[in-house]
């Protein structure tokens, strides 16, 4: 993969990348490839504005001097750039622009835990945007950028993302929506092979003042996901 055949927008400062899955921003332990990496093949000065997780696809902004870096930098230290992720989760839901706040603290193994003592300050606001027959789709704005937060947050609830592990996000098969249904011959294949949450859109400043709001679609995968969700749940 080239790097500038996932860049979809850019202007002087900054560049907006449609992240795949299944690629880690930075330097990933057993992997010598990662997004970071394919950037600097292209431009050395590029720098990386934020993260998104490996399985986690979607829009990503990365600075192209340091001057741009710094002024994005300070807008997420700000809490001022506004993030938009949809992810599917386990059971049917009924948010209403809610916000959960439950304070988080990254443990030992790197896993993130639900710490009220211990625990840094993190807010997501989350909102149902359709219910399936055993799942939802989910639109959630993290109000702060601690690591796993989504993920935590929904599984604390009891919602957890389909096909996050890490989390007791279960796969989604096809047979548990179509009645009858038989996978011929092999092992049936889940409808997702990762963790389905998508890095929907970004808005923040640039370095004019002018508003910069970029968004991508759903990858082939989620869009596969949700149309066989629909399908069989009518």
């Amino acid at each position: 993969m080239n790097f500038s055949d996932i860049v979809f927008w850019e202007n002087d400062d900054y560049i907006g990348v449609d992240k795949p899955s299944k690629l880690s921003t930075l330097q990933d332990r057993g992997s010598g490839i990662n997004l970071l990496s394919l950037a600097r093949a292209q431009n050395g000065g590029l720098r990386v504005c934020h993260r998104l997780d490996k399985d986690t696809s979607g829009v990503l902004i990365f600075a192209k001097h340091d001057e741009a870096y710094r002024h994005l930098a300070l807008q997420f230290e700000r809490r001022e750039v506004c993030k938009v992720y949809h992810a599917v989760v386990t059971g049917t839901t009924n948010f209403k622009g809610e916000n959960i706040e439950k304070p988080l603290l990254v443990t030992g193994s790197g896993r993130v835990k639900v710490d009220r003592r211990k625990g840094k300050k993190a807010v997501t606001q989350v909102s149902t945007i359709e219910n399936y027959r055993q799942h939802s789709l989910v639109v959630c704005r993290p109000q702060t950028g601690k690591k796993h937060q989504i993920r935590i947050h929904l599984a604390s609830l009891g919602h957890p993302i389909v096909a996050d592990r890490l989390y007791g996000g279960m796969d989604v098969y096809l047979s548990a929506y179509k009645r009858g249904y038989k996978a011929k011959e092999y092992a049936e294949n889940p409808l997702i092979r990762r963790m389905a949450l998508h890095a929907l859109a970004i808005e923040f400043v640039g370095l004019g003042g002018e508003k910069i709001s970029l968004e991508v679609p759903y990858p082939k995968d989620f869009k596969i996901l949700i149309r066989q969700l629909k399908k069989y749940s009518r």
